[in-house]
């Protein structure tokens, strides 16, 4: 359970997020990724290597309000940063011992959505839905 809860909230995130309407759905997910940035800053235990971490969070943030790669590459970052304090600073949520080790878990899905170019997945079931009708049975793969 310690994985597989993981990664349904970070399908559930990514079918929550189709619902939005691009270009705001990239913008909405720039904020996303600058506030999981901040999350470690009251209290994570690597002193001002927090901040650092925020601003280079914070950094793709800003780009990804124009690219979903940056989105991306933050979420990947923090995953990084997940980790690390899994094994050696505090958890995200100060009462889940596991937060962390969940946290790097859901972020990796999260991630590749966005590298990807976070499209709707309302929109590709429909699209491929839609090929498939269109598409004689005789000439299915």
């Amino acid at each position: 359970m310690l994985v597989v809860a993981p990664i349904f909230i970070g399908v559930l995130y990514v079918c929550l997020m189709s619902l939005i309407r691009e270009p705001h759905r990239r913008r909405f997910n720039a904020v996303m990724v600058a506030g999981a940035g901040a999350a470690y800053l009251s209290g994570g235990g690597f002193g001002g290597w927090e901040f650092v971490f925020t601003t280079a969070v914070t950094y793709c943030a800003y780009r990804g309000l124009d690219s979903w790669t940056f989105i991306g590459i933050g979420w990947l970052l923090h995953t990084g940063w997940d980790i690390l304090h899994h094994l050696k600073g505090n958890p995200i949520i100060p009462f889940a011992e596991h937060s962390s080790f969940g946290c790097a878990i859901c972020d990796p899905v999260i991630a590749v959505w966005c590298l990807t170019g976070g499209h709707s997945v309302f929109d590709l079931l429909r699209s491929r839905r839609s090929r498939s009708e269109v598409t004689p049975v005789s000439q299915r793969p």
